[in-house]
């Protein structure tokens, strides 16, 4: 179990590698529920009957959703305190049940009889991608938290290294589900406008590994109780005053803000890394575009391939950022972006299996790059009084420029030749481009 132990006022202490496993592993089980949606989402509505010139369209609600839902889950779990379950975790409870209901329905939309491109089909679709969102939020900020409130500053760059590693191995386990099901006989073509078994499958089965690993960090994780958090951290307990988000925001650390122009570049390319890669394999490898067709439904088995092997990479990159510090990490995450950009480059304007694979491997070196070390830079210069509205707050970093990229998608689209395979590169040089700017980036210590 979880639990504190004595130090001195102001300093946390010391956890042990087997206390930074129970308190990391459950993200594996968010991320295998996160991963299965994303991974799908483009196929999904291409399924249904979506014009791909409209994809952007159906991106806009999830960032949307989270920028408005992590902040106020930062704000409220700050102030919560129920003794039997803590401050994060009845978060958590709450956005694994909403996913458990959204992982069920949304790959059954074109099964409802809405028909093959109707507005309804494609309404209930994005509505269902919307509330998978908000409990995805939901659900993550609360393994987010638990960092900055319960690990010392020399511990953050593992702490943070071995969730994402989790992360990752979810995301592994949530990718080769279709191709892994189509192995052995499940379906992966229906009529038109319905998804395949072999997607619905994995859907059910990400709900049934979220909720294990809900109830697993329920069972192993006990927070510290607000006093004990206020004497590791060095502040002062007082439950009666309450800071608005405005004025929180006021006092944040300068690092908050440079990081927060760093993470603009790169999460303006990620969403067009989800939604066109499908597409661009198909068309690149298997040369149809129809999505009906058997080719483009091997190019959405492939993809996920691609995304398994990406966070398999991942995985090994994380294992060495967890030896990581202040003079290597920021040369770390400039190498890292410009390496996976380079790889987008490499799947966008190549025409092999071979050349996706290769892509993509150098991809998943930026992965864990930029789930990570923009959170261990941040997690270090934050006092402990309001970690979680600012986890929160920062979020709207990574929500804005998903929301810019939506809007813009609609002319970035048409200006390439409406070529998927294009907005692979484009998503590349954002990577570069967010690689540069990490030297703007100055790091503040906690204590």
């Amino acid at each position: 179990m979880l639990n504190r132990t004595t130090q001195n006022r102001g300093q946390l202490p010391m956890l042990t590698s087997m206390q930074l496993f129970l308190m990391t592993f459950g993200y594996a089980g968010v991320q295998v529920a996160f991963s299965v949606q994303t991974g799908n989402m483009g196929r999904i509505f291409q399924t249904l009957g979506a014009d791909p010139t409209k994809l952007g369209f159906f991106f806009i609600l999830p960032p949307l959703a989270g920028m408005v839902t992590q902040p106020l889950i930062g704000y409220f779990s700050d102030k919560t305190w129920l003794p039997k379950l803590g401050r994060r975790i009845p978060y958590l409870i709450g956005g694994c049940l909403v996913s458990l209901i959204v992982l069920l329905l949304l790959p059954n939309t074109g099964s409802l009889g809405f028909g093959y491109g109707s507005m309804m089909a494609l309404w209930f679709g994005a509505v269902t991608v919307l509330f998978m969102d908000l409990s995805a939020n939901v659900s993550m900020q609360p393994f987010k938290m638990l960092i900055p409130d319960m690990v010392n500053a020399r511990q953050t760059d593992k702490a943070w290294s071995l969730q994402n590693i989790w992360g990752s191995l979810g995301g592994v386990i949530a990718f080769v589900f279709p191709f892994i099901l189509t192995a052995f006989g499940v379906a992966n073509t229906a009529s038109r406008g319905v998804v395949p078994d072999s997607v619905k499958i994995s859907f059910y089965v990400a709900a049934a590994i979220l909720l294990f690993s809900t109830i697993f960090t329920i069972m192993n994780v006990k927070e510290y109780d607000p006093k004990t958090l206020a004497d590791y951290h060095g502040y002062q307990s007082d439950t009666k005053t309450h800071e608005s988000l405005l004025t929180i925001l006021k006092h944040a650390p300068k690092v908050f803000w440079t990081l927060g122009i760093v993470e603009f570049f790169v999460w303006f390319g990620i969403p067009y890394m989800w939604t066109y890669s499908t597409g661009a394999l198909s068309e690149n490898i298997w040369h149809v575009s129809d999505p009906a067709s058997a080719g483009y439904q091997a190019a959405g088995n492939w993809f996920g391939i691609l995304q398994a092997i990406y966070s398999l990479v991942a995985i090994i990159v994380g294992i060495a950022f967890q030896r990581l510090n202040n003079r290597t990490r920021q040369w770390a995450y400039f190498l890292s972006l410009i390496i996976g950009g380079v790889g987008f480059l490499v799947v966008a304007y190549g025409h092999t299996h071979l050349s996706s694979l290769i892509g993509f491997s150098l991809f998943g070196i930026g992965w864990m790059a930029l789930i990570s070390i923009p959170y261990t830079i941040l997690t270090n210069a934050l006092d402990g009084k309001h970690d979680g509205v600012y986890l929160g707050l920062f979020n709207c970093f990574v929500c804005i420029p998903q929301i810019v990229a939506s809007v813009a998608s609609f002319a970035i689209f048409s200006a390439v030749g409406q070529s998927m395979a294009n907005m692979l590169a484009v998503a590349g040089v954002c990577l570069m481009i967010d690689g540069c700017l990490i030297w703007i980036v100055k790091e503040e210590k906690r204590y």
